[in-house]
């Protein structure tokens, strides 16, 4: 599953609606409301959750994803070191992070491609990508773009 930084996931588009991504790959095994009714769909196979915001008509605008497909640039992301996927990020002009410390994880979020890496014990367990947000402090939504 090929990771397109500012834009989505595989298939999976910013701004796509619930049924343009059922539509891709069927229901959901999980479909719930969060904390700010956010509508959330979970899909076990792909192992990824996403977030269709309320406030923005419901578009797709955060993806949460731990498959061992994940591929950015070429490369595997999930269960590797992450000073090997951080040298690979840099060979594309991405070294910008920052880093928070949770426990036993680390999160390493680069801004202006809203991407999180996770890791556990210096490995990359789950990875985050969100919409981004313009100039004029709105979401950029890809789907539906030429």
């Amino acid at each position: 599953m090929k990771i397109n930084p500012k834009n989505g996931i595989d298939k999976l588009i910013f701004g796509m609606k619930q049924n343009d991504v059922t539509a891709i790959y069927g229901k959901p095994d999980r479909n719930y409301k969060d904390e700010d009714d956010n509508v959330i769909f979970a899909y076990n196979k792909l192992k990824m959750r996403l977030t269709f915001y309320v406030e923005e008509d419901f578009k797709l605008g955060y993806i949460v994803a731990s498959s061992p497909e994940l591929d950015l640039f070429g490369n595997k992301v999930i269960n590797r070191k992450i000073s090997d996927v951080k040298k690979d990020l840099a060979a594309k002009g991405i070294t910008k992070f920052t880093q928070e410390e949770f426990d036993t994880f680390e999160n390493y979020f680069n801004e202006e491609n809203w991407i999180i890496f996770q890791t556990e014990f210096d490995e990359v367990v789950k990875f985050e990508i969100g919409a981004i947000i313009n100039q004029k402090d709105q979401f950029d939504w890809k789907f539906g773009k030429k």
